[in-house]
């Protein structure tokens, strides 16, 4: 959709024939504890996903790739036919960020941070303020912008695609920007390449979603700190700007065809993915994002994170820990089956997930060309692997429910490999340095929900993939996803 994408049949096919390709995959057992609820969008209108932000009163705000601006009246109708719809502002260009504050709501366009508030009532925007304008545009059709929610300090912060796929031809192309209340733009990061989403983890730490493409071997969620380098080199001409000197001396530029652990040892600006999503295995193009903070009421995995992939038309799930101060973790399948391809993501105040949808430009599964939807859970807890942490001889898993000694003991009840990917000016990377690991033993906890998995060696900087086919709950149920990859930049001293 946003990016340079990946399936390059699309590319040859009419929109009819890859909506016959990219049908809706049905879901019956995901179904059973999170439920797809379709929304009705607006008829006859082209409603194109871009942002959307809850508002104070419980509306939700909903922009459109066309510039305009929605908002919706009783979100969360049942049935949803009970929505309304009015227009809230029109004319703007490519609204990928929206959030309200003091009575505005903010949104970034492709060009700039824009304020807008309705004073005369009748649900019309009616003054509209710059707010920043920061960068450059140069009418490229990859130069996207994307906007966070506010920060805890006030902050609003822009993370802005490159010039097509390799280069940075507008101002802080490849940049992530912080946006200051009063307007001030601050540069923050460079090496971006192409971002899906922006947004904190549930602690209140920047992440972005960046997609497979040059120097990006496949899609990844990377954590945003001041003065970093994300890995692209395209936009390290503009940290000779007036603005970046706060950020230090500029990095040096990365060594086509090595490891990222390798370069990121060389330089020290340089930080790693905290999360890679295995292409295509995970997804082709990593989006939105939000965080369950619903202390139980969206089921059993409370601070973690959910993102979306718009090509796959599904949401992922994320656990993340710290590993010698550095973010990594790992991620597992979630739900698949959504009508459009997931752009935008947020919790409503009752924890139900809205998935907003587009398949603009590079075809979603999901097979239609837009949609809005809930995610609800149906009050069952699947059996899953609910986290994963890394230890220095191998992986604890824990479970969502007690688990089955006898399974959970075996090792043939698990396979596991590891690979990583080319750091390259090329586009995209095959995986590379393969190794497979053998099980020396696996521990079941005193709790009854967790297992240690011994490895006889752990490979730095490498995805290890694990499959758990074999592992049941203690009533006989088999895993929902067997699956996990866990992105290893740095071995745990215990």
């Amino acid at each position: 959709m946003l990016h340079l994408k990946h399936l390059t049949v699309v590319l040859t096919l009419s929109l009819a024939a890859a909506s016959r390709i990219f049908a809706a995959e049905a879901a019956p057992e995901e179904d059973a504890y999170y439920k797809i609820i379709t929304l009705p969008t607006p008829e006859g209108l082209t409603f194109e996903a871009g942002a959307m932000d809850f508002l104070p009163d419980g509306k939700l705000a909903l922009s459109t790739r066309l510039g305009d601006i929605y908002i919706a009246q009783n979100p969360l109708a049942d049935p949803p036919s009970g929505i309304k719809y009015k227009q809230f502002a029109s004319g703007l260009h490519e609204v990928l960020g929206l959030a309200s504050r003091d009575g505005w709501l903010y949104c970034v366009q492709r060009s700039e941070v824009t304020r807008m508030k309705d004073t005369n009532g009748d649900g019309r925007a009616d003054i509209f303020e710059t707010v920043s304008d920061g960068w450059g545009i140069n009418g490229d059709y990859h130069e996207y912008a994307f906007g966070s929610k506010f920060d805890k300090d006030g902050n609003m912060w822009v993370v802005l695609c490159l010039t097509g796929s390799f280069s940075s031809q507008s101002k802080y192309r490849g940049w992530c920007l912080r946006i200051n209340a009063d307007g001030t733009t601050v540069p923050t990061c460079s090496g971006l390449r192409s971002p899906g989403g922006v947004g904190t983890n549930y602690l209140g730490d920047m992440f972005y979603t960046d997609n497979q493409g040059p120097w990006n071997g496949a899609c990844a969620l990377k954590h945003l700190v001041p003065g970093d380098f994300m890995g692209h080199p395209a936009g390290l001409s503009w940290w000779n700007e007036e603005e970046t000197r706060i950020l230090g001396p500029k990095p040096e530029s990365p060594k086509s065809n090595s490891r990222m652990m390798v370069e990121a040892k060389k330089i020290p600006k340089l930080r790693p993915p905290a999360i890679y999503f295995p292409y295509p295995k995970m997804g082709q193009s990593a989006a939105g994002f939000a965080n369950d903070v619903s202390n139980g009421k969206f089921g059993p995995f409370n601070t973690q994170m959910f993102v979306g992939d718009q090509t796959h038309s599904t949401v992922m799930r994320v656990y993340m820990e710290k590993v010698k101060d550095h973010y990594q973790g790992a991620c597992f399948p979630f739900r698949k089956g959504f009508d459009s391809g997931c752009l935008s993501l947020g919790f409503a105040s009752d924890t139900s997930l809205f998935v907003y949808g587009t398949d603009r430009g590079w075809g979603a599964r999901g097979g239609k060309p837009f949609a809005l939807q809930r995610l609800v859970w149906q009050g069952q807890t699947p059996f899953e692997i609910h986290e994963m942490h890394a230890k220095k001889d191998g992986f604890e898993f824990t479970f969502t429910k007690p688990i089955d000694r006898k399974s959970a003991m075996d090792p043939k009840s698990y396979t596991v490999e590891t690979y990583t990917y080319l750091y390259r000016s090329e586009y995209g990377s095959p995986e590379v340095d393969q190794t497979v690991p053998n099980i020396k033993s696996v521990t079941v906890g005193a709790d009854g929900k967790s297992v240690n998995v011994t490895l006889d060696a752990l490979a730095e900087g490498h995805v290890h993939e694990f499959h758990l086919s074999g592992v049941k709950s203690a009533s006989g149920e088999k895993l929902l996803h067997p699956e996990a990859y866990y992105t290893l930049n740095y071995i745990p001293e215990n």
